[in-house]
C-alpha cells in the first residue's frame, strides 16, 4: 500500500513538473543571434555600426531599402533570454532608426478538418465569383448548385462532348473558347451566318 502511495505522488509530481516548466517553456520566445536593423546612410555606415559593435553585416534585406541583416558570432545560436549589453547600445547610434532581434518561427501543421468540404483548386482569377458553378445554400442563398464539382471530382471533364450553345455575340477567339470553338458546329441564327463574334456598336444589341 505503501508503495502504491510514493508511486501515485511520484506520478503527480512528474505531471507538475511536466506543466510547470516544460509547457511554459515551449510558448517561450527563442531568440538568436540574428537581427533586423534599419540603419540611414548607406551599406556603408551599416557597415561601419556593424563593426563597430562586433555585427557582420550580411546585406540589405531583401527589396526593403535601408533595413540590414546583422549577425553576431558571439551570441549564443537559440536563447530563451534576449541578448542585453553592448547589443542596447547600437540602438542609441544616431543612424539606428530601429533594430529587433530576430526569434525562431514555429511552424504548425494545420489539420484537416472532417466535413468542411474541399473544393479543388483552380487557376482561375475570378473562380471565386463563379457561384453558379460552385453555389449552395450555405454560402449563397442559391438551389441551382449542378454538381458540377462533383463531377469534376469523379474524373468527368466534358472530352469528346460537344455542347451546342443557341445564342448570339459570342467571342470564339477569347482564349477561354478559342481552343474548344468548333466553327464547323456553330451557326449565328441571328446573323443569318457562321460568325456569332459581337459587333461593338451602338447601333445594335449584338453584344
Amino acid at each position: 500500500m505503501g508503495r502504491t502511495v510514493k508511486w501515485c505522488w511520484d506520478l503527480v509530481f512528474s505531471l507538475v513538473l511536466f506543466l510547470g516548466v516544460l509547457l511554459p517553456f515551449s510558448r517561450t520566445l527563442m531568440y538568436t543571434n540574428h537581427w533586423a536593423v534599419r540603419i540611414t546612410g548607406g551599406s556603408e555606415e551599416a557597415n561601419a555600426i556593424a563593426s563597430k559593435y562586433g555585427y557582420r553585416n550580411l546585406g540589405q534585406i531583401g527589396s526593403l531599402k535601408d533595413y540590414y541583416h546583422f549577425y553576431h558570432s558571439r551570441t549564443m545560436k537559440r536563447s530563451t533570454i534576449s541578448s542585453r549589453g553592448t547589443h542596447s547600445f547600437i540602438s542609441m547610434e544616431p543612424k539606428v532608426e530601429w533594430i529587433q532581434q530576430q526569434v525562431v518561427k514555429r511552424r504548425i501543421k494545420r489539420d484537416f478538418k472532417a466535413g468542411a468540404f474541399q473544393y479543388p483548386y483552380f487557376n482561375d482569377p475570378k473562380w471565386s465569383s463563379m457561384w453558379y458553378i460552385h453555389c449552395n445554400d450555405d454560402t449563397h442563398h442559391c438551389q441551382s448548385d449542378m454538381n458540377i464539382v462533383g463531377a469534376w471530382r469523379r474524373g468527368y471533364t466534358g472530352r469528346n462532348v460537344v455542347v451546342t450553345i443557341l445564342d448570339d455575340g459570342i467571342e470564339r477567339n477569347h482564349p477561354d473558347l478559342q481552343q474548344n470553338y468548333d466553327q464547323m458546329a456553330s451557326f449565328d441564327v441571328n446573323g443569318n451566318d457562321w460568325d456569332p463574334m459581337p459587333r461593338y456598336d451602338a447601333s445594335n444589341e449584338n453584344k
